[in-house]
Formats: structure tokens, sequence, C-alpha cells
């Protein structure tokens, strides 16, 4: 043939040990056009590149696009710089330089290698494969000890950082506090606490209108993708709450290598949560560490199932039977017009004597009983006062860095609106384009403006209320008048009901309370 249809491909990935200045995609471009200048039976069609992608397998998006435009006949010649851009697996290269391209009728050149298919590959072409082939495993072992390496040094190694926290400018291997997400993620914790479920507290956030984890990274120009999460999925979900409230990354503990990679080529496969790397300590909390053992306990009581529309218990989760261990059920009975709430074994009401008896209890005798028993307990207490006092001296102070940030990125989307609508009349964009960008701005605006909204009512709310309503409460009375879900979550870690009418109650005070207990 006298013209060859050319296409020039050009692939860079450090990953592989690529050195980025000789093998960067532009020195690559022009080895390949400066060798078709000089060989005019090459006219060059089009060009591809795969920046940032591993030669170890051919799943990259510029070698499909080529692989297509050869099937639809567009070209007959495949030229690149050396063998090792081309690909890193000898048998996948095999493949393709010995079987497919010879049977699609396409030359294939290595400029710098003076390889070219129409004089014939000589013997050393397979060993020149496999050689890069076992380069690239090395490289790739190397990789993987030195993050493991900074994994257990406790140093983050992630493209992302957890929905909260942010990577330090100045370090990237440390992780700082992103206000607005953190503010949203004590919010979770806090309602779950409170006693409302995870679908609950999804819903919650969706009509508020506060953007899920994926979404917010991308508004904040992160270029994130969330690969368990369905394309069209832009909203909270039960799975979503659920991955924060199991997150030891929101006690200031570094959790990395979740899962693993066997072969340089296979998937990454989760792992036991035993065999995760973990170190503590290595940034700043959003969630106390009292706070996040209540929580996890609060996972583990199977038997809790909260809805606020059905009026669940306050001791939801708390109560469970002296003699089998099951988690005690809730049953509801009206009478002339009231209603009486009684709690029994599960097993019993579910499988009957036969398993377990009833263990009967009814709610207004258990309140009386626990409440009672808490208030001999917080009498022992020596000095209210100094508890008080420690509360006060741990409130947070207001973030107005933060909110700054968040006015900032208001008034930048606002300068956006009005640049769209300024390009709609100088009839640079079409009148459709120009509704869809303003109709998401102003979206992003809306949730901005909310989140906003959000951290300012945080901040007041932290200067009025220094302490739980149940410390306030217990500070300004001396004891407790009544029991809400709050302190008792607060309070208790476990409840057991006995057949005998006994009663064992389990408690789990604060860190002050529990240091100033007589």
């Amino acid at each position: 043939k006298t013209t060859y249809l050319a296409g020039l491909y050009m692939r860079l990935s450090r990953e592989d040990g690529d050195r980025p200045e000789s093998d960067s995609i532009i020195n690559q471009q022009r080895i390949l056009s400066d060798y078709c200048t000089r060989h005019p039976e090459f006219k060059v069609v089009a060009e591809y590149s795969d920046d940032g992608y591993t030669g170890t397998n051919f799943d990259r998006p510029g070698f499909r696009r080529m692989l297509a435009d050869i099937e639809a006949g567009k070209l007959d010649c495949v030229l690149v710089k050396d063998l090792s851009r081309f690909g890193r697996d000898y048998i996948d290269m095999g493949f393709y330089l010995e079987r497919r391209f010879p049977s699609l009728g396409v030359r294939f050149i290595a400029v710098n290698e003076g390889i070219d298919s129409e004089n014939g590959y000589d013997l050393l072409l397979p060993m020149k494969n496999v050689f890069n082939s076992k380069y690239a495993k090395d490289i790739s072992l190397k990789v993987r000890s030195a993050f493991r390496a900074k994994q257990t040094r406790g140093e983050f190694i992630g493209a992302f950082a957890s929905y909260g926290y942010v990577k330090n400018e100045k370090d990237n291997d440390k992780l700082v506090i992103d206000p607005p997400a953190a503010q949203v993620v004590r919010r979770i914790f806090t309602l779950f606490e409170s006693g409302m479920g995870k679908v609950a507290i999804a819903k919650m956030l969706n009509k508020e209108g506060i953007p899920c984890p994926s979404i917010y990274k991308r508004q904040m120009g992160m270029k994130y993708n969330n690969g368990r999460r369905l394309d069209e999925t832009s909203y909270w979900t039960y799975a979503t709450v659920n991955r924060i409230l199991k997150n030891p990354m929101y006690v200031g503990d570094m959790v990395q290598g979740k899962s693993v990679r066997p072969t340089m080529h296979g998937k990454a496969k989760a792992v036991t949560r035993e065999e995760w790397i973990l170190v503590k300590g290595t940034h700043d909390a959003i969630i106390s560490r009292e706070q996040w053992e209540r929580v996890q306990s609060l996972l583990e009581k199977r038997g809790w199932t909260p809805d606020f529309e059905q009026n669940i218990s306050i001791f939801a989760g708390f109560l469970k039977c002296g003699d089998c261990g099951r988690a005690m059920a809730k049953t509801t009975r009206t009478y002339n017009g009231s209603k009486y709430i009684t709690y029994n074994c599960g097993s019993h009401k579910r499988y009957g004597v036969a398993v377990c008896t009833p263990h009967t209890i009814h709610h207004e005798t258990l309140e009386d009983i626990i409440l009672a028993d808490l208030n001999n307990v917080i009498s022992s207490v020596r000095n209210l006062r100094e508890l008080a006092e420690q509360v006060t001296k741990k409130a947070p102070k207001t973030d107005n860095t933060a909110m700054d940030k968040l006015r900032l990125s208001i008034e930048r989307i606002r300068r956006l609106k009005k640049g769209t609508y300024e390009d709609y009349k100088e009839g640079i964009i079409t009148k459709a384009d120009f509704m869809a960008f303003h109709a998401e701005y102003e979206k992003q605006e809306e949730s901005l403006k909310h989140q906003l909204t959000a951290l300012e009512q945080d901040a007041e709310e932290k200067k009025t209320n220094l302490y739980s309503q149940w410390v306030e409460r217990l500070l300004s009375l001396g004891y407790l008048e009544r029991l809400d879900r709050q302190t008792l979550v607060e309070t208790v870690k476990e409840i057991r009901i006995f057949e005998d009418r006994r009663i064992e109650i389990t408690y789990l005070f604060s860190g002050e309370l529990e240091a100033l207990m007589g």
C-alpha cells in the first residue's frame, strides 16, 4: 500500500512506573507526529490517548474508541512510541499484535523500538512484552507496599476523604474537618440516638434539600463518582446513613485497607473488619467517642425498629428478657378510649410458653422504676455545678470560616447565573441552554443557602444550649422529674426484665457524670 490511514495512540500512567517527563502525552504525540511527517505514506486520521490508565489491561476509553474506529474501517495503521505505551500485559499484547490486528489488516508500528508488523516481528518481541509485564508487576508491588506503610502510619492515601472531612491543603496525608458536612454528620448521629430510624433520617435530609455526600462533593468541585450508586440516584438512602453511623473515621480514627486487590488484574475484594488498618487519633473527631459508643450499642440492638409515626416507645432497643435474652416486644391495647402499653418477652410472644414465659411489665410501672432508680444514682453526684462547668468548657466554638466559605460559594453561583443570562442575551447560548443552566444554578444556590442556615442555627443553639437538655433540667431541679429518650440514651445501656418481677439496669453514664459519682 502507498497510503495508510493512521491512528496515533498515547498512554501514560505513573502507577506503571512511567516517567512523567519523557513519556508525557505531549512528548509521545510529538514523536509520532514527527515520524509521520518524515513518512508521508501515513495520513493521520485521529489521535487517541489514555492519560492515567494502567497498561496492565486494555479496558481504556481511548483504546476502545480506537478499536471501534478500526472495526469501522476508519483506520488501517496504529502507531505508538514504544510497546509499553500500547500495553504491559504480554498475553493480551500477543493477542492484538499477532491475531486481532493481522485479521483486521492493521499495520502496527512502535517507533522508538523499530518494530513494524509489515517487516514481521522478530523473536524478541514476546520477550519484550514479558519484560514490560514483569516491570509493571514489580512497580505494582512496590506501590502497594508503599501505600500499606503509609496506612499503618495513619496517613491518608485515598483520593477522597470521608464525608465530613477534606484533605489538608498543606499536607494531603492529613484530614481536616469540613464544617458544613460535619454539621450534617453530627445531626445524623443525634437523630439516630434520639430514636429516629435510618430511613426516616434519609427522608428528612432529602425533604430539607441537603445534598447527599456524592452530590455535595461534586458541588465542592471534586470529580467524585460513587461506584455503589446508580447514576440517576442523587439522594440520601438508608445505606448512606448506615455507613456514616458505622464509620470510625468520625471519632478521629483513620480506617483504611477495607479491601485488597489480590492480583494486579483482579478486582478489589472486601476484607473482614478485623483486617482493616486502624490507627487511632490521627485527626480531629466530629463525634465524641462516648456518643459513638452509644450509637454503636444502639445499632447492635436488633429489636429496635423505631418509627415516630407509630409512636415508638422510649425504651425501644433497651429492653431484654432476663431469662432468654431476647428483646422485649411492645403490645398496645385500648380500653375505654385510653391506650395501655405492656412489654412481653419476644420469644414467648413468637413461640409460646414452650420457649419462655411472658415476663409482662406495664410501661408506666417500668418508667416509674427507672426514673426513681436513676434519681437515686444521680443523688450520689458530689457537685452538680462542677458538672455544668466541665460541660461548658467542652462547648465547641462557632466556626465562622465555614459560614464565610458558604457565603462566597453562594455569591459565586449568583455571578454564574448572571453570566449565563448575559451570554443568552448576547446570543452565545440558546434559550434552552440558558434555562437548563439557570435551573441547575438555582438548585445549587438553594442547597448552599440551606447549609448556611443550618450552620447559623447550629451556632446559635451552641450559644444558648451548652449542655444536653436532661443535664440542664438536672442542674435546675437537682433531680429528673420525667424520663425521656435522650436521658435514657445517655445513661442506660440495658434493662433486663425477669419473670419474678426483678429488673436489672446496666447504666452507661457520660464521662462527666461518672467522674463526679460518689
